[in-house]
């Protein structure tokens, strides 16, 4: 797993709370088990096109150890494992969709194509009203 060489310089609360979401991955699954309630793994790669195992792996282990979702394994011939956000993750949520709510007020139509729009259908953004 990857190391930084340097430790984190976080110098106030805002930059410690938008280092939970960094990242192209993070907040895109937050909104999805936001929308969607516990999901396996192989459903959360399917609803994030172009993610590879690696990169999904290494989120969900930083995302657990952020506290953010919760990972249950059940006691079951086939194994089954299932994600869903932790209470921390599910306390981010109308944080996000305030974040989405204003960036909807500065989008232009035309800066992201439908195809790239098409990645929010279950996020918060389609839940703040933001239309493409």
């Amino acid at each position: 797993m990857y190391q930084p060489k340097l430790p984190k310089d976080l110098r106030c609360p805002l930059e410690h709370a938008l280092d939970y979401v960094s990242g192209r991955w993070k907040s895109r699954i937050l909104c999805l088990l936001f929308s969607a309630g516990a999901l396996r793994y192989g459903e959360i790669k399917k609803n994030l096109e172009g993610i590879t195992d690696t990169m999904l792996t290494a989120t969900l282990k930083e995302m657990i150890n952020d506290e953010l979702i919760r990972r249950e394994q059940f006691a079951e011939i086939p194994p089954r494992v299932e994600y869903e956000l932790d209470v921390k993750g599910r306390e981010l949520v109308p944080f996000l969709r305030q974040i989405c709510r204003w960036a909807g007020n500065y989008y232009r139509p035309g800066e992201m194509s439908e195809q790239e729009f098409a990645h929010c259908k279950n996020c918060v953004v389609r839940a703040a009203g933001i239309k493409s």
